[in-house]
């Protein structure tokens, strides 16, 4: 794979100063015949590969269509993280969210010191970095010295001046609160293909003929793009990308482990002076598994520089382009202000999940989700018992494991997971997802509270790496077993509260919290428990008491008053905690909640600061 820099020497290679990246600056001007090629990434929000290219007969996509034909296109590519900012936070370091501590929505949780965005190692090169506007990579603040220049598209008539250049476009046409405003739609209703969790209704038939829409549009955007590109005889210079941030946005795609949430179309066009960099020949189809994670140190493969052994990607592109790999690794996290927790790997047939709250439904109220026309039918028509099994399976509790043959179910919905016939595949898919999850030091087994608090004074990341701060094979072992939704593990369980490492405590009271009413042998220990020196533990015991019908009263108490905490990640928690146990809908909790929905969205996203 070539050799990596350690962390050491990679330290070294660079000079700091006042906290900040020094780079050295280099002749920006590059000949017509340069060495170095130009990258341009176009990157549209949302978008599942519902394209022609990808054998989509209803899009209508002849720009991305020519760019295919020209290029490369890779048939299984993934977002590590179904939602955008923790999906952006592992494309712009090589390094997992879940492992930075990032993979919340909008948790803002700093990178260390050692950690650069890749287009810091581009700059070092003498490359000029622009980003068009989108810079939201979860992160407490903006890494000042990732681009030259953020802001409105750039024109490509100056940036020949600027060559080489690595231009990243971002194209919000297809977000998903463009769905939350009609429009008549050019596409047929009539003949939207649904899959078969959703319910066929005139409202879900119109979102996906709008969104399909949307879809053209962009790509008329892109097709206008890639022209400017060739009016300044830019194109030949030019390796050019198209991929979205993550999968879709309709209802159990965003948000979700489902490939309807993660795959993302990926198309690679290599110009004719460098198609000696190009993997394969111009028109090939690629089933090599890639996700975000792989990008960087694809992009330093590629032009010829060294990995730093920090990344947990692997290249899939350049000199130091490594075997494909057997599986891709896939997160959830916290949804907006919806707590859940959920892992995956996802191989060329297979996809496994482990649901590490399996008490808490995919169907769970979030804000700005709930604005889409179809989201609310559904719902509606769940609560109305009007549909069938597979589609009232969202608003359910899920399995704590789910296994599926991505060949014969291709939209997910036939779990395989009891089935004693698969029971090869899904050891060797749990195995590997334990190791994954050792290997990069996963943070979210602590909740995110806890892991704000453990980290304080230092990252994320390296509370993480801190066996004495994060003992992860031990929690990792007791949050295996209090997920398993059993009743024969109560007296373990209840033995957890006892711990004195509170992220034991923690999962033990969560577990608890699953079997409900099972639990009430327990409901003494959680009674202590309301008083834990751990805010995360002082919650799950609330809601596990009030579950399991014990002093409902002062557990519900317990949670109000949490919900004041000037800490922004425990009022967060019990503002879900108390939705969950069905008591967000009195006047003060109300009010209390928006207060910290409030809070939450109000964050600043961190603005680029660009030299």
């Amino acid at each position: 794979m070539g050799q990596r820099y350690s962390r050491r020497d990679f330290i070294k290679s660079f000079t700091l100063g006042a906290g900040l990246l020094i780079l050295p600056r280099t002749s920006r001007g590059v000949k017509t015949n340069q060495r170095l090629p130009n990258i341009l990434w176009l990157v549209s929000e949302d978008t599942p590969p519902w394209l022609g290219c990808y054998e989509d007969k209803f899009a209508h996509t002849p720009n991305l269509d020519r760019l295919a034909q020209k290029g490369i296109l890779y048939e299984n590519a993934f977002a590590n993280a179904p939602v955008c900012a923790p999906a952006r936070s592992t494309l712009i370091t090589g390094v997992y969210a879940s492992s930075l501590g990032t993979q919340h929505m909008r948790s803002f949780q700093p990178p260390p010191g050692f950690i650069h965005c890749f287009t810091e190692y581009l700059r070092q090169k003498g490359y000029y970095c622009y980003n068009h506007f989108k810079t939201d990579y979860n992160f407490e603040k903006f890494p000042s010295n990732a681009w030259d220049k953020c802001g409105a598209e750039p024109d490509f008539k100056k940036l020949k001046s600027h060559q080489p250049f690595f231009v990243m476009l971002n194209f919000g046409i297809t977000h998903e609160g463009k769905l939350h405003k009609s429009f008549s739609p050019e596409h047929d209703p009539k003949k939207i293909h649904l899959p078969p969790y959703h319910p066929d209704t005139p409202t879900f038939r119109h979102d996906y003929a709008q969104f399909y829409d949307l879809i053209s549009k962009m790509d008329e955007q892109i097709g206008n793009t890639l022209k400017k590109l060739e009016n300044e005889e830019l194109s030949e210079n030019t390796i050019i990308f198209y991929f979205s941030d993550h999968g879709g946005v309709l209802p159990r795609s965003k948000r979700f482990l489902y490939d309807s949430g993660t795959r993302v179309p990926l198309i690679i066009y290599f110009p004719k002076k460098f198609q000696h960099l190009a993997p394969a020949p111009p028109g090939s189809r690629l089933k090599r598994l890639v996700s975000f994670v792989d990008f960087a140190p694809s992009i330093l493969s590629l032009l010829g520089l060294e990995i730093p052994d920090y990344m947990q990607g692997s290249a899939f592109l350049g000199n130091q382009k490594t075997a494909p790999p057997e599986y891709v690794y896939l997160f959830r996290g916290r949804m907006d202000e919806r707590y859940d927790m959920s892992r995956a790997v996802r191989g060329l047939r297979f996809k496994y999940i482990r649901n590490y709250y399996p008490h808490l439904s995919r169907g769970r109220y979030i804000a700005y989700a709930w604005k889409m026309p179809s989201m609310q039918e559904w719902e509606k028509l769940y609560q109305e018992g009007k549909l069938n099994p597979t589609q009232s399976a969202f608003f359910e509790p899920k399995p704590p494991e789910e296994l599926y043959d991505l060949k014969t179910d291709p939209y997910e919905i036939n779990n395989l997971a009891q089935d004693p016939n698969y029971q090869q595949v899904l050891e060797k898919m749990r195995k590997a997802l334990k190791e994954k999850i050792f290997q990069i030091r996963d943070t979210g087994f602590l909740q995110e509270a806890e892991m704000s608090l453990r980290a304080q004074g230092s990252t994320p990341y390296e509370m993480a790496h801190n066996p004495e701060k994060y003992p992860l094979e031990k929690i990792y072992s007791y949050a295996e077993l209090a997920s398993r939704a059993k009743p024969e593990n109560l007296s373990q369980l209840t033995s957890f509260l006892k711990d004195s490492d509170s992220a034991i405590r923690y999962w033990g009271a969560v577990g608890l919290c699953i079997l409900g009413e099972k639990a009430q042998p327990a409901k003494e220990l959680l009674y202590r428990c309301l008083k834990d020196s751990s805010p995360s533990v002082r919650i799950a015991s609330a809601m596990a008491l009030y579950k399991n019908g014990a002093y409902k009263k002062t557990a519900l108490d317990t949670l109000k008053k949490e919900l004041t905490s000037s800490n922004l990640y425990v009022a967060l928690y019990a503002s879900d905690a108390l939705e969950y146990i069905g008591k967000g809908d009195s006047p003060l909790v109300r009010q209390m909640r928006k207060a910290v929905r409030q809070r939450l969205m109000l964050q600043t996203i961190p603005r680029a600061v660009c030299l």
